[in-house]
């Protein structure tokens, strides 16, 4: 049994909690490595992807823990053109913010079958995906990717619960670190703005497609089913099936894989 009489100098020092580790690592290099150890104290998970989201350029890359013989899979390609198409990004644009979720509770019904899941989200192997969106100035965010890979369970809804009750303690940090101006996230404001999602979408087909028909090829493109495009556009779904033939037709299509690669070419000219 430990000594309780002994000298303070002879006691062993009490073990920082991982809230103190993060905040001792404010504006350090230190801050990302702590803030990820302090994250896996509220619920595990293995990869983190944190990015600074913006409605009028592309993200800025601001840590991962990705191997380096994939991060140009998982990092490169989703700061290049695979954002715009993301469920997370799209909740971002529609003022979802200073909250937890699973890519499950906000993707489409269709996702997990779309062209974009298959070419994005499964080569990067995630098993499941939890997303902190965390307030940052000027309408921006700084969206914390939380990943699961492999054959490792899914979060769960007590999961999505531990993070919010979280989120005053994560975005109070997160703040205070960006603050101190040191560190502050990738993507300063002198950087030529890049493709928005709603500048991409407006371009892409705008010779060719209706209003109505951009619209649908963009829900289709982010993996929803002609039921859940006929309900989040208003229209009946036999209807959407039309746009969908009128689409195809237009733009000499055959294909969704196509649609998504024509899609990519016209946000990246």
């Amino acid at each position: 049994m430990a000594d309780q009489n002994a000298a303070p100098s002879e006691r062993a020092p009490p073990a920082r909690s991982p809230v103190a580790r993060v905040v001792a690592a404010i504006d350090t290099a230190d801050f990302f490595p702590a803030m990820t150890d302090y994250l896996r104290s509220v619920v595990p998970f293995r990869g983190i992807f944190v990015t600074h989201l913006h409605r009028d350029r592309p993200p800025g890359h601001v840590y991962d823990n990705v191997r380096a013989e994939r991060h140009r899979v998982v990092v490169n390609q989703y700061l290049d053109s695979a954002y715009l198409l993301d469920p997370v990004y799209d909740a971002y644009l529609s003022g979802r913010i200073n909250c937890a979720m699973r890519l499950r509770d906000i993707a489409p019904d269709r996702f997990r079958s779309s062209t974009y899941f298959r070419r994005y989200y499964q080569k990067i192997v995630l098993r499941d995906e939890m997303a902190l969106l965390v307030p940052m100035p000027g309408d921006d965010a700084l969206f914390y990717s939380l990943g699961r890979l492999g054959d490792e369970p899914r979060f769960t809804a007590r999961a999505v619960r531990a993070f919010q009750d979280e989120m005053p303690v994560i975005t109070a940090l997160t703040g205070k670190h960006f603050d101190r101006g040191r560190h502050g996230p990738s993507g300063p404001r002198d950087v030529p703005a890049g493709p928005s999602l709603t500048a991409a979408l407006e371009a892409f087909g705008r010779d060719v497609l209706t209003a109505r028909e951009r619209e649908v090829a963009t829900l289709i493109l982010k993996g929803h089913s002609s039921a859940s495009v006929a309900a989040v556009a208003g229209i009946a779904v036999a209807t959407v099936k039309i746009h969908r033939k009128n689409i195809y037709r237009k733009l000499g299509l055959s294909s969704q894989s196509e649609l998504l690669s024509l899609f990519l070419r016209s946000v990246l000219q």
